[in-house]
């Protein structure tokens, strides 16, 4: 009996550690599973923070290259200005001189600098260049007031005289109309 005694005995035992380790074993399993839970949360909170700092910085990237690409010409344009002024006032002189007898090459050379003054208007503007324009009020944004004077039919504030024209260069002001207002 005594083998039957320490069988009961061990069962006993075994079976008392045995419904108390299940309880145990639940309460750590729920919390174990509730801490992974919380910390997969952390980390997909991470990660789509992570993800949307990236894709915002993709986005601005895209667009300041489009911005350089689009603006790379910038001191080309500015440069070949100079060249668009002194066919400006080629065709200026010759408008002014008088038509003599005799001069038929005048008109010619006059007729070619037109036609090239223009081909070179159309290259500027399919390059996204153009002329500002200087009817009516001064808008500080894109004309330069050099100088004010009287003039008895234009209101103060007026453009009366253009004295170098101002280009832009898409949304972008290349260089300000340098003009004269009425007082």
């Amino acid at each position: 009996m005594s083998k039957e005694n320490e069988e009961i005995s061990i069962d006993a035992e075994v079976e008392t550690p045995e419904t108390e380790k299940p309880t145990e074993t639940k309460d750590n399993e729920v919390d174990e599973v509730t801490q992974m839970k919380e910390l997969v949360a952390q980390w997909e909170d991470k990660y789509l923070r992570t993800h949307a700092s990236f894709e915002n910085s993709k986005r601005l990237l895209a667009k300041d290259k489009a911005a350089a690409v689009s603006y790379a010409n910038e001191s080309f344009a500015n440069d070949i200005l100079s060249v668009v002024d002194s066919f400006d006032s080629a065709l200026g002189m010759i408008a002014t001189t008088k038509n003599e007898e005799g001069s038929e090459v005048l008109e010619k050379i006059k007729e070619g600098l037109d036609l090239t003054y223009t081909q070179l208007l159309k290259v500027l503007e399919k390059n996204g260049i153009k002329v500002v324009e200087c009817d009516g009020q001064f808008d500080p944004d894109v004309h330069q007031a050099i100088m004010q004077i009287e003039s008895e039919g234009k209101e103060s504030g007026e453009i009366v005289q253009v004295l170098q024209k101002g280009y832009t260069i898409k949304e972008r002001l290349l260089r300000p109309a340098m003009v004269s207002t009425a007082k």
